[in-house]
């Protein structure tokens, strides 16, 4: 008979009846599988760390997303949000589904043809596009959205010298409510500089101007911000309509909406207050169906959703190392992923989960990653049982920007497996190793010796 863990007294308040302001009491269930495939089983065949996606949950989402906006506007059109996640498996399961490709860099846009992605829907935002960059987007017919007047100068000349006339819109930055403004990107509104940019493109006649585009931020929580910059971008494009006799295509409403995460300084948990999908779909509709734009003449809507549609199906699985003591007297757990891999763990408070049965006693615990740096916690405070070495972690809602913001740094980076709508687990990234580095570097001959 194997001994049992020691487990110091500890006297906690017995909670029952109505529930307080934190809501009612909520006892832990052990994460043992993700989409009914064992945790023990995925560390065993790929190692822990371990970024896990199912590709289940990305669909649900997704068609939930999609049903949200559709039943409420007749003119719809995702675009998946490749700096989001752009691990190839994951992109192709939402152009599967009908989603054009939005990319923010030349990397991302040579991504997205190679993962089959028709020229001609592909968005191209963001400040830094090169020379070589627009030239392949003009002869691919992509959309690109221009974010300054040096690249509209360019976009004429390149035009010129093509014979090819680029589909263009404007990034359009305006007064949402929402505060810091996110003013960097594009042109703003109300100064009048997107009306500068929108008569240069027109005036030059080396473009056609097709949309209007605005992306207000990031894991907005309110949804009355979207109907007021769907609002604006509408009359802003009525007014191109009568000035120029130009019908724009499309209003691009950008992403920005939250997911089911929960933001650090919080006061209540993410999934009871953050908006859903039909509080977005409901201001952003409701606003261009009021705008002034008759039935024939209503644009398509454009959406580049990603942190919502990807970071619940996103787990990542860890390892504990080891427990200690703090000063406080506090307790503190260490596992095997950091902040270098879990980048978002700066803002929010994952979900975390033991992957195995555990007793009732439960503690507030520090959770520490492995690297040997005092930022390196992935959350501050969590109630967990007891926890030894070798014991199993589930930390959840990590599938947007992780896997694109994370760094090799002191630990190398982990494999990542894709659990498809089958219940198959297929790699679809391989674990770094020491040649994954060595590879890239070049050693000067006089210090091969």
């Amino acid at each position: 008979m194997s001994k049992k863990s020691y487990e110091r007294p500890l006297i906690r308040k017995l909670e029952t009846g109505m529930p307080g302001k934190f809501g009612l009491r909520n006892d832990l269930t052990p994460a043992t599988h993700i989409d009914n495939i064992p945790v023990a089983e995925l560390v065993e065949n790929f190692g822990s760390p371990l970024f896990v996606i199912s590709e289940q949950t990305i669909v649900q989402t997704f068609n939930k997303a999609k049903r949200a906006f559709t039943t409420r506007y007749p003119r719809v059109q995702f675009a998946w949000s490749y700096k989001t996640n752009y691990m190839d498996a994951v992109c192709r399961i939402f152009h599967r589904e009908g989603s054009w490709a939005e990319v923010v860099s030349g990397f991302e846009y040579e991504k997205a043809l190679r993962n089959g992605v028709d020229g001609k829907k592909i968005i191209f935002n963001g400040p830094e596009k090169s020379r070589e960059d627009l030239t392949k987007a003009i002869r691919n017919d992509s959309l690109i959205h221009i974010d300054h007047l040096d690249e509209l100068y360019e976009l004429v000349e390149l035009s010129g010298e093509l014979g090819i006339k680029p589909r263009v819109a404007i990034r359009v930055n305006m007064d949402t409510g929402i505060y810091p403004q996110w003013d960097r990107f594009g042109f703003n509104l109300e100064n009048g500089q997107a009306w500068d940019a929108i008569n240069k493109i027109v005036h030059s006649g080396k473009m056609e101007l097709t949309g209007l585009h605005c992306h207000i931020g990031t894991f907005i929580l309110s949804a009355g911000a979207y109907g007021i910059a769907a609002s604006k971008l509408a009359l802003l494009a009525i007014d191109i309509r009568n000035k120029f006799n130009i019908n724009l295509k499309y209003l691009d409403l950008g992403g920005g909406f939250a997911s089911r995460n929960t933001l650090k300084g919080s006061y209540l948990p993410g999934p009871d207050i953050n908006p859903g999908f039909e509080d977005y779909a409901e201001a952003i509709s409701s606003s261009l169906h009021n705008s002034g734009f008759s039935t024939e003449e209503l644009p398509l809507l454009i959406l580049e959703t990603g942190r919502a549609l990807i970071d619940e199906a996103g787990y990542m699985i860890s390892t504990v190392i080891g427990n200690k003591r703090l000063a406080s007297g506090s307790r503190s757990t260490i596992i095997d992923a950091g902040v270098n891999l879990l980048f978002t763990s700066f803002w929010y408070d994952h979900k975390v989960m033991p992957a195995q049965p555990f007793s009732l006693y439960r503690e507030e615990t520090l959770i520490c990653g492995p690297l040997c740096m005092n930022i390196d916690i992935i959350r501050n405070s969590v109630s967990l049982p007891m926890l030894k070495k070798g014991d199993r972690l589930v930390i959840f809602n990590t599938g947007a920007y992780n896997m694109t913001q994370w760094m090799q740094f002191i630990t190398m980076r982990p494999a990542i497996v894709l659990i498809s709508s089958e219940g198959t687990v297929n790699l679809i990234r391989r674990k770094e190793d020491n040649d994954t580095l060595a590879n890239q570097e070049v050693v000067p001959a006089y210090l091969s010796k």
